[in-house]
């Protein structure tokens, strides 16, 4: 079977077993803990801890997963990949052990038809009830099932926690006719036999002093690779062997004049650009942009791995941003909204190679010449301050200096980097933690765990009676109560105040009850709940109480009128500029907003006098503003936009001004156009390549 074939049959099989089928979440991962969605249970992982109600019980996705924790591997081995994909099908407390190890072993021998002489399973040590399904319910012979220990088979969420054992099961690239296999050639041998699917079964909850307790609703979460899965189905080696690489390979090797089989440092750089590529499209598809932290970083150090491997197979003009038709005609199937936007991404990679190649030939001058004086005095490691160097002034990532000199047998003094770069760190420090560090330093993990999400009242009131207290938290700590002049944050069981998402400000406003008051001067999301951060201006607030939730009135209708006119702002430059206009990031406060956008070129006087006419005109037609709830892709079918950075479940909001704009948004607005009163652009610019700010 094809790739495609193969993730259809996957989502099907498991459909048809009163799974829900769940669309790929963003690789931007719900989840202040996470950089990306590194993972299939990603994006259920409050399932899978309680703190979500189960409106299903079982679930069936492929998921879009990013991982470069061990970028250096990626086109050396053949199974090393920044971008792929993750099969799973999830149980949270319905179906166990014995389902899931047999419809695992159906889907791979009756509907993939694996040969069942090449597949062989392994087992935590010590547990025997999934050692007994594989041999008495499933016939595996004894010989082919193997008991493995803490290091392979059993998988944890963190130090304590929901935890359990695993069972793996392999596939002989070699063919099963070869002797005697034993437990170490499994675990060791990973040239023959190749992990396919790792089925996890979530029963215990492990306490701080180790002991393990059992879960009172057992989970299941199985990961399988769709390129590990191509590459044995369709009878190759490699996973690059396997449809979703080679066209892409194929298409690089030729713009090289190169041919993949024939040199093995060749192919590793061809596998390199195939791979690498795949997960760029997807980045930029997903809203991530190159920049100097963070997930941009990362993109940012992608793409420029990339094109230093072209520039080692002889490419010195642009060629990376070309071979994005070749991914999305392949991807388009699954995903296709990455082919709606082909045309941004590959304008997004172009500038950056463009960028880096102006600098890139000056850089690699400067290396060789400093590899070559080592090279002369004996030297084996280069300085921080060249390291540095070619960092701040070529846009060398430090990795792949580092890289190139491990090629020639050298190292970097990172030391050094380290101590030249430390503002840049620091801020590239808050940026990896995700999103909202500075308030993820403020909630312990324990008060989360402790508290429900929170639920918004804010789109029909703006005040709310019986709001009860679930965490009071102050100086990074929980506390039980709190006395005036305390500064803290709260979280309630309902509130109507709306916390800061979507560029819109949080509200501000009073949280009042017997014996207390507390000024709020800001709502921050974390983790589904509302954080009100405040200070105590009346009395002591005990964990408990039950508040009165104000919001303050007048600036939320000010923000309500700024956030529609953000919507106004971008219809009237997707109609002046083009449908290539998306939002890139916004502000929206009480006493204005602010909007970037993708655009390659400075808006002309005339182009933002023109923009600035048409949202007014707008205003004057006093249009009303229609708020629906709706499936996902009625929505879309509708034509509503749906923005890069936002994550949507299978209902969303959308919200339509006339025959003017419709968008899918979680934020507040006001009842009709007139309200907004004058629109005045006063001042318009740059951010980063390619994208604009009004």
């Amino acid at each position: 079977m094809n790739a495609n074939e193969l993730r259809k049959t996957y989502i099907e099989y498991f459909g048809a077993k009163n799974h829900e089928i769940k669309k790929s979440f963003s690789l931007i991962p719900d989840d202040p803990s996470l950089l990306f969605t590194v993972a299939g249970m990603v994006p259920f992982k409050n399932y899978f801890l309680g703190k979500a109600p189960l409106v299903f019980t079982r679930a069936v996705s492929c998921q879009k997963c990013i991982r470069t924790n061990d970028i250096e591997n990626v086109g050396r081995t053949r199974r090393h990949h920044t971008f792929f994909e993750m099969l799973g099908n999830f149980s949270f407390g319905d179906y166990f052990k014995e389902e899931t190890i047999k419809w695992a072993w159906e889907f791979l021998t009756e509907i993939i038809k694996l040969p069942k002489n090449r597949l062989y399973v392994t087992v935590f040590t010590e547990d025997d009830e999934a050692y007994d399904i594989w041999k008495d319910k499933i016939k595996v012979p004894e010989d082919r099932i193997f008991r493995l220990g803490k290091e392979t088979n059993f998988w944890e969420m963190g130090t304590v926690g929901p935890c359990g054992y695993c069972s793996e099961i392999y596939f002989d690239l070699e063919g099963g006719e070869k002797g005697r296999v034993s437990a170490e050639d499994i675990e060791k041998n990973d040239d023959r036999f190749l992990e396919i699917w790792n089925l996890v079964f979530t029963q215990f909850d492990k306490k701080e002093d180790g002991t393990l307790g059992e879960l009172a609703q057992k989970n299941i979460d199985t990961g399988m690779g769709l390129e590990r899965l191509a590459a044995v189905s369709q009878g190759v080696y490699s996973n690059f062997e396997s449809d979703l690489f080679m066209p892409i390979i194929n298409d690089a090797a030729k713009r090289t004049n190169k041919k993949y089989g024939e040199d093995e440092k060749t192919d590793v750089s061809l596998r390199v650009i195939a791979d690498h590529c795949r997960g760029v499209v997807f980045l930029i598809g997903d809203g991530v942009l190159p920049s100097n932290e963070g997930r941009g970083y990362v993109l940012r150090r992608i793409i420029r791995r990339a094109v230093r491997h072209g520039r080692l197979l002889g490419l010195k003009k642009l060629f990376f941003s070309e071979i994005v038709p070749v991914v999305t005609h392949i991807m388009e199937e699954a995903y296709p909204e990455i082919s709606e936007r082909k045309d941004y991404i590959s304008d997004i990679i172009k500038m950056e190679e463009e960028k880096f190649g102006e600098t890139m030939d000056k850089g690699m001058e400067i290396l060789e010449r400093e590899i070559e004086t080592m090279k002369k005095e004996g030297v084996q490691e280069l300085s921080g301050a060249v390291l540095f160097k070619l960092y701040d002034t070529f846009g060398f990532p430090a990795e792949i200096t580092e890289e190139i000199l491990e090629e020639n047998g050298m190292s970097a003094d990172r030391k050094g980097f380290d101590e030249a770069m430390e503002k840049q760190r620091e801020k590239a420090k808050a940026a990896w933690k995700g999103f909202n560090a500075e308030l993820a330093e403020k909630i312990p993990a324990d008060v989360i765990e402790k508290t429900g999400i929170t639920e918004f009242m804010g789109y029909c009131v703006l005040y709310d009676e019986g709001c009860k207290v679930l965490g009071i938290t102050g100086n990074g700590k929980e506390l039980v109560s709190a006395e005036k002049g305390k500064k803290v944050e709260v979280i309630l069981d309902k509130t109507p105040f709306y916390a800061e998402s979507g560029g819109q400000s949080g509200d501000t406003g009073i949280l009042k009850g017997e014996g207390f008051e507390i000024r709020i001067d800001d709502t921050q999301k974390f983790d589904q709940r509302h954080i009100h951060i405040g200070e105590v201006a009346v009395g002591t607030v005990k964990k408990g109480d039950l508040a009165r939730a104000v919001v303050d009135e007048e600036r939320r209708k000010a923000v309500m009128k700024n956030h529609t006119a953000t919507h106004l702002l971008h219809s009237a430059l997707r109609r002046i500029l083009g449908n290539h206009v998306e939002q890139a990031g916004s502000y929206v406060g009480s006493e204005r907003l602010r909007f970037d956008f993708t655009h390659f070129a400075q808006l002309t006087g005339k182009e933002l006098d023109a923009v600035e006419a048409m949202v007014n005109e707008w205003v004057q037609e006093s249009g009303e503003i229609e708020i629906e709830e709706m499936e996902f892709s009625k929505a879309k079918e509708k034509g509503a936009i749906a923005l890069f950075d936002e994550k949507y479940g299978e209902k969303v909001r959308a919200v339509s001004v006339k025959d003017i704009s419709m968008e899918l948004c979680g934020g507040t607005h006001i009842k009709n156009t007139g309200q907004i009163g004058f629109f005045k652009i006063t001042g318009a610019g740059s951010t980063a390549a390619g994208i604009r700010r009004i």
